[in-house]
């Protein structure tokens, strides 16, 4: 009986053949925009299955044509990616709000009812309520401690139940780390659907946050699932990206759509991010256990208010329920709400000597940011409330320096405030 590889182990080697390459043992970057046929008739094969004339034969492949549809980087990586989330597909973007967005403007059009957890990242905040309202899409957003029930009743409510086309879904959601049943949101999509008009709801689930390492959404009920690629997938703060994962059917509608719009990566990007997922496993592990410890020093600190974190959910309670059914680790985003507000967070971040004071997230060093004021600044001041993104909030994206050494220059920040 063949070996069944774990996933790690196949970051290496899967999807590409050194024979094609001169050898090499690793993937070359196919820095070219285009490609040449061996014959007219191959040419005109390769465009009717690209452009959806006619569906690929049993053995066929999608041939290569211009680097804007497809590249040999671009393919190998987005084979590797759908690996981690047992996806039938994957597209990767140039950017994760250009993921987002593709997926949000295939999905919806005008007239159609979006529901989506909230917080949510401030782009997505921002395209939802500035983008998608111009072109007449309707939204509600939910909350973790809205039951099914109460969910149900804002859609009725809506007047707008029959034109629900799409559940977004960021969870854990940045920066609070509230979690939100996918599987729930999952059933209520269901309940929508209408086999007899074709109709369907899509569930679509931001997995920014815990990478396909600590989570697979697709596993739990979910039809879409996205990445800020730039995040942990490329872990070195050098690439922008997102990605895009799902059945055939599903993405061959993103697909088509990003030929369009032409928003893929470069192959050097999809190159880069090759290079990174052969570690990925090893860095998240290390960023986590990183992370565990930064927190629980967190938890003791009389400057400290409050932990937001996954490791931190008490047992017994709805929440931890949750987050072991929907997550195999704590991750490695630490948020915490510092006594006092602005004034108080500002100096704790100013005083940082070891981390960097940024936003992104995921990557190899460690970064501190002010969400209220910056990567979430856009979102009404009455729901920052409502969200818990206060004045006093801080997010850590923890990496992979010395434990000891992170807890250090964080005592020492906290000690000016």
């Amino acid at each position: 009986m063949p070996h069944k590889y774990h996933p790690e182990s196949l970051m290496m080697t899967h999807g590409y053949k050194p024979e094609l390459s001169e050898g090499a043992v690793k993937t070359p970057i196919f820095q070219t925009s285009t490609f040449v046929f061996q014959t007219a008739e191959e040419g005109k094969a390769f465009f009717e299955v690209a452009y959806g004339l006619r569906e690929k034969g049993q053995d066929e492949n999608l041939g290569l044509i211009y680097s804007r549809i497809n590249n040999p980087n671009l393919e190998i990586l987005e084979d590797r990616l759908c690996l981690w989330d047992q996806a039938d597909d994957c597209a990767v973007f140039e950017s994760g709000m250009s993921a987002i967005s593709s997926v949000l403007l295939e999905f919806l059009k005008p007239g159609d009812l979006l529901i989506y957890s909230a917080p949510t990242y401030g782009g997505t905040d921002h395209f939802i309520h500035d983008l998608l309202k111009k072109i007449g899409v309707h939204s509600i957003a939910f909350r973790p401690e809205h039951t099914k029930a109460d969910i149900l009743k804002m859609i009725e409510d809506s007047g707008l139940a029959d034109r629900l086309a799409l559940i977004y879904v960021e969870t854990p959601a940045n920066p609070t780390n509230d979690l939100f049943d996918i599987t729930l949101c999952a059933e209520i999509a269901q309940q929508y659907n209408d086999q007899s008009s074709g109709r369907k709801v899509f569930v679509a689930v931001d997995n920014t946050y815990m990478g396909p390492i600590w989570s697979q959404p697709l596993q739990l009920g979910a039809d879409i699932v996205m990445y800020s690629a730039t995040k942990y997938i490329g872990g070195h703060s050098d690439l922008i990206a997102g990605a895009v994962l799902g059945d055939a059917e599903v993405m061959q509608r993103v697909k088509t759509l990003r030929t369009f719009l032409g928003n893929m990566v470069s192959p050097h990007t999809a190159w880069l991010m090759l290079r990174s997922l052969e570690t990925l496993k090893i860095r998240m592990e290390a960023q986590m256990n990183n992370a565990i410890k930064v927190a629980d020093y967190l938890q003791e600190h009389p400057k400290v208010e409050k932990v937001h974190y996954l490791g931190c959910i008490s047992e017994g309670t709805k929440a931890y329920e949750l987050y072991k059914k929907q997550y195999s680790s704590p991750g490695a985003m630490v948020s915490f709400d510092i006594k006092g507000g602005e004034k108080e967070a500002f100096k704790f971040l100013n005083q940082l000597k070891l981390m960097k004071l940024a936003v992104s997230l995921g990557s190899t060093e460690s970064l501190a940011q002010h969400p209220a004021s910056m990567t979430h600044i856009g979102i009404a001041e009455e729901e920052k409330i409502e969200f818990g993104i206060l004045p006093s909030l801080v997010r850590l994206s923890i990496g992979v320096e010395n434990a000891e050494d992170i807890i250090w220059d964080i005592e020492q920040a906290l000690e000016v405030v």
